[in-house]
């Protein structure tokens, strides 16, 4: 299996997508930086940017490796190798690939602006989302054999996640303000793991009021150790669910 992931990884890293990618993120958090004297609005800024573009990279790269490598995988099927193997191995160099673009792209400016609880937080929040969307991508992926439809999947996906949901939140908590919703807004939340993550760092920042109402009401659980387990536990479930899925669909998919 693990020759499996380092072949992946190696076709990843000659297409030089990742690269671009990588010099991407990495200008724009230097960017950041320098632009702004104060590192906390420049951590707000990043935020914002990671949380939009690292779901959607996450969702359209693996979606378009999974359709460019299908012969290959066919080619493994065929040798005396289980197809869990062969979607965990596909799922682990792209996984790997895109993290070290992350790690280095936005981890070495935090290291040297912002090596502080917020900026960990920011890191650890950014790996997580790009498992998480790479998961549900193969899931996505799995499911179609259609290139086109597959690529409109992960784009309906990311829509859904970055602007529906919230949209779908608030108008909820608008129509049924009279009604106390503390109790259903956390299992709501923990529906859409970029407002997870969003929650979880900027709680970090101590900036809640500019969180929206679906962060703000858990303040004090979302700092505490209980939340923190909380969020990596659902980050996890969200790994692990399209995952298993993928796999499932995969096993039983006439190739």
């Amino acid at each position: 299996m693990m020759k499996v992931s380092k072949y992946v990884l190696y076709d990843i890293l000659r297409s030089k997508i990742v690269l671009a990618y990588t010099l991407f993120l990495l200008i724009v958090s230097l960017s950041m930086f320098n632009m702004e004297e104060n590192s906390s609005k420049a951590m707000l800024s990043l935020l914002n940017i990671v949380l939009i573009v690292l779901p959607l990279v996450s969702l359209v790269f693996t979606t378009i490796h999974y359709y460019n490598s299908y012969e290959f995988i066919e080619l493994m099927s065929s040798q005396p190798m289980s197809r869990t193997r062969i979607i965990i191995s596909e799922f682990a160099g792209v996984s790997v690939s895109l993290l070290s673009a992350f790690l280095v792209g936005v981890g070495l400016p935090i290291l040297l602006y912002a090596p502080d609880e917020t900026g960990f937080a920011l890191l650890l929040t950014g790996m997580a989302l790009t498992v998480v969307f790479v998961a549900i991508a193969f899931f996505a992926s799995v499911r179609s054999r259609d290139k086109a439809r597959g690529i409109g999947a992960a784009l309906l996906l990311w829509f859904y996640f970055t602007l529906i949901f919230d949209g779908l939140i608030l108008l909820m908590i608008f129509n049924l303000s009279d009604y106390p919703l503390e109790k259903i807004t956390l299992p709501l939340i923990s529906l859409n793991p970029i407002d997870v993550g969003r929650i979880f760092v900027t709680l970090k920042m101590d900036i809640s009021a500019l969180m929206g109402v679906t962060s703000a009401l858990y303040k004090d659980f979302f700092t505490s150790s209980t939340g923190l387990l909380f969020t990596i536990g659902i980050m996890l479930l969200w790994t692990v669910l399209p995952l298993w899925l993928a796999i499932r669909r995969f096993n039983k998919k006439d190739l």
